[in-house]
C-alpha cells in the first residue's frame, strides 16, 4: 500500500482527483483525523475539509494516476 500527502484547493481539483481515482482497478482511499472515504466518491471528497492536507492511500499502481496524485502533492 501506497500513501501520499495531497492538498485540494479547488471544485475542479476534486472533479479531477476523483475522475482519475475512478478509473484505477484497485481501491484508493482518502482520509485525515480518523474519517476514511473512497476516493472513488466525488459526494464523498467534496464533503471533506479542502482546507486540510489529505492523505490518500493506494492499493495498487497506476502510472496515469501518480501522475495526478504528484500534481497535488504536498510539498
Amino acid at each position: 500500500m501506497q500513501e501520499k500527502k495531497i492538498k485540494l484547493n479547488a471544485a475542479e481539483d476534486v472533479k479531477e482527483f476523483v475522475r482519475s481515482a475512478s478509473r484505477c482497478d484497485f481501491d484508493v482511499d482518502i482520509c485525515y483525523n480518523r474519517i476514511l472515504i473512497d476516493a472513488k466518491s466525488l459526494l464523498g471528497v467534496m464533503s471533506m475539509d479542502l482546507n486540510r492536507e489529505l492523505t490518500v492511500k493506494c492499493h495498487g499502481e497506476d502510472q496515469e494516476f501518480d501522475r495526478v496524485l504528484s500534481k497535488f502533492a504536498v510539498a
